[in-house]
């Protein structure tokens, strides 16, 4: 028998209506949602039930409304006995892994996300910086592309690390948009602008990263009682210092995550299972490896044929 990982996935995987029928048919769910709501002071709920995707999409109200669905999901996954020898999140999906593996209390996670949040909104005025998916080119290749638009003083960094020939690019727009012609002209297959609100994960995060310090300082942080793949270094966590120094890093630092899947199966897990809005990670992993199991719970369909699956292998 292979080891089991857990996967929670990141910004980008919110929909409107996510965890809806689940919350309606299930009290301990329902109650999951209820606590976010009462920990932020205001409906986060009805944002995530009744939209307008517009508001559900900002960044400081996807983030806690992507971990709260991602929780929801796992307490029932948790309730049919399911345990996970490893988790891992994408980027914001760390939080929702470190609350998986019993290190950060579900409130605080959610305050701290939502604080998160707000920190990159302000970290870099809108339309100042930009990501882009860059298709088709090898890491080392777009790194010194983006190492040379960076010192002609238009930053840019490589910011996800997704999976075989799918890097995100990050920085100032300028940056990213001259990275991006750069990147077509040596070979890249297609670069796509993506729809964010700011240049995550490169190094214009920095201030906001010195704000959410502040933050992971008043919450009680333990150590992982189930070890977290970290994405800033691919390599397993337990230790509080460890995670809070990590969290913090983690904002202006790229997310490893091919390396991260990788590490997994190198420590022996065969089964991945992604839990949270979207599949976004399931095709992310199968790009990296094509011979583990991949299960994607994010509706009560998919949790209910995933556990029946799992129960029976």
């Amino acid at each position: 028998m292979g080891k089991m990982a857990f996967i929670f996935p990141g910004q980008g995987s919110q929909t409107v209506g996510m965890g809806k029928e689940l919350a309606e048919k299930d009290e301990k769910a329902a109650a999951i949602f209820q606590a976010s709501d009462e920990r932020l002071g205001f409906s986060l709920s009805s944002i995530i039930f009744e939209g307008p995707q517009q508001t559900l999409t900002l960044t400081y109200n996807a983030q806690p409304a992507l971990l709260t669905t991602s929780v929801a999901l796992l307490e029932k996954v948790k309730e049919a006995g399911i345990r996970p020898d490893y988790v891992a999140g994408h980027s914001l999906g760390e939080y929702t892994a470190l609350v998986a593996a019993g290190a950060i209390s579900f409130a605080d996670a959610v305050y701290a996300v939502r604080k998160r949040g707000e920190f990159m909104e302000e970290a870099v005025p809108a339309g100042e910086g930009t990501m882009a998916a860059v298709l088709g080119m090898a890491a080392e290749e777009l790194k010194a592309i983006a190492e040379q638009v960076s010192n002609e003083g238009a930053p840019v960094q490589l910011a996800n690390l997704n999976c075989p020939g799918q890097i995100v690019i990050s920085g100032s727009k300028e940056g990213v948009e001259r990275a991006s012609q750069l990147a077509k002209e040596k070979g890249a297959k297609r670069v796509i602008p993506l729809d964010v609100s700011g240049p995550f994960h490169s190094s214009l995060m920095k201030p906001a990263a010195a704000k959410l310090a502040d933050v992971l300082s008043t919450i009680a942080i333990a150590n992982a009682e189930i070890p977290v793949i970290a994405n800033v270094t691919a390599e397993p966590m337990t230790e509080k210092e460890t995670i809070q120094q990590l969290l913090i890093e983690q904002l202006y630092s790229p997310v490893r995550w091919e390396q991260s899947v990788e590490k997994m199966i190198e420590l022996g897990v065969n089964t991945f299972v992604e839990i949270g809005p979207g599949k976004v990670l399931s095709g992310l992993v199968k790009k990296i490896n094509r011979n583990v199991h991949v299960y994607a719970v994010n509706d009560l369909a998919s949790l209910e044929a995933t556990i029946a699956a799992l129960k029976g292998e």
